[in-house]
């Protein structure tokens, strides 16, 4: 029975022994797969890091790229899967060429004199062409279109209001102002001041492209559009558009149960579909004053969006007031403020040409024009 008993205890010794190796051997590989899967991940980390720095240098100048080529990807993806999509419905297969043309697609070839030019309510991004037709003028066609008399003027270097004529084309800019094509040495702020408008607001024009987004660099030949712009040495057909309103002084209005103004200053821009808010200018810098007693609800540098620092205040009766591109803010968010208390500094923080104040009013959400409720 010795030599038995032997023989067991060495078995299990030599399975001891092998249970140390498998686990020495798996914590091992369990150390290397960490450490493997570490360094990947720093090196994928790596990677990433230039290529969002390309990107975002890049940003500017490859938006148009980036969106016409993610365009033409889902087109493909969708040529490519619409066969089998199509499967999945048997008996119900269409063929297009088929399909019988509408009789309204027919009868505009016909020369049928009470056909007009629909205008579309989408938002433009760019000029059109329109052929002017017997009755138009050139402030019906700037009522049509919804820009001023002088767009139309400047765009197309009329002579006089009379000087338009049946099958006329005309360029039509999608906003009141001016289109400029950059020349050598043009900046947002060098066209600004030669049209007498608001650097801010061409750089506010959703559909005006730069360069470098961060200073807002123009490529030489591109066509900018200059919001409200007038041409210089030339009188306007309609000078009351271009009245600079001067805001009273805040800090000596007082109205029950409704706004002040929260600063002093020039209305460099107004409210418009691309603009939910007014810009007020003031090189002195002063505090910007609650419009109405309500608790803040944000303050600060939010997030990475244009407007910098800003403060947004709940009135609580279904109104918010939202004050942008501050140099300093006086309020933290929770606590509560009166009516014409300072709540920061005018500066020019985030997407900004210049100091001022962008001041938005929202009421349940929708956005107002801050000129019909400031009193």
């Amino acid at each position: 029975m010795l030599p038995s008993t032997t023989l067991m205890e060495e078995y299990y010794e030599q399975l001891s022994e092998l249970a140390n190796q498998l686990k020495f051997f798996f914590a091992e590989l369990a150390t290397f797969i960490i450490n493997t899967l570490h360094l990947s991940f720093l090196r994928m980390e790596e990677r990433k890091g230039v290529m969002v720095t390309a990107l975002y240098r890049q940003r500017g100048k490859m938006a148009r790229q980036l969106m016409h080529s993610g365009m033409a990807g889902l087109a493909a993806v969708g040529m490519m899967i619409a066969p089998v999509i199509a499967q999945e419905f048997p008996g119900r297969n269409v063929n297009p060429w088929d399909i019988p043309s509408a009789s309204a697609v027919l009868s505009a070839t016909t020369d049928d004199p009470d056909t007009q030019t629909l205008v579309s309510d989408k938002v433009r991004d760019k000029a059109l062409s329109y052929t002017v037709a017997a009755g138009d003028t050139v402030s019906s066609i700037a009522a049509k279109f919804g820009v001023s008399e002088d767009t139309i003027r400047w765009q197309n270097n009329l002579k006089s209001k009379d000087s338009i004529k049946v099958g006329q084309v005309l360029e039509i800019l999608p906003v009141t102002g001016i289109s400029h094509k950059v020349q050598k040495g043009d900046t947002v702020y060098s066209i600004a001041k030669k049209y007498d408008a608001s650097a801010q607001a061409i750089v506010d024009f959703p559909y005006n492209s730069f360069v470098n987004d961060e200073t807002f660099e123009l490529a030489i030949g591109q066509s900018v559009i200059v919001p409200d712009g007038v041409r210089p040495a030339e009188i306007p057909w309609s000078p009351i558009a271009r009245v600079r309103q001067i805001t009273p002084n805040a800090g000596t209005v007082v109205a029950s149960g409704a706004f002040v103004w929260p600063a002093g200053g020039t209305i460099t821009q107004r409210f418009v579909w691309y603009h939910p808010g007014i810009d007020i200018a003031n090189n002195a810098a002063p505090n910007i004053l609650a419009a109405d007693a309500g608790t803040v609800v944000g303050a600060g540098w939010l997030d990475g969006y244009g407007y910098g620092n800003r403060v947004i205040i709940d009135h609580g009766n279904g109104y918010r007031t939202l004050y942008a591109h501050l140099s300093q803010v006086y309020v933290v968010a929770g606590q509560t403020v009166n009516r014409g208390s300072a709540i920061g500094k005018m500066g020019s923080t985030g997407r900004s040409t210049g100091i001022h104040l962008h001041f938005e009013v929202s009421q349940n959400g929708a956005h107002l024009n801050p000129l019909n409720v400031l009193k």
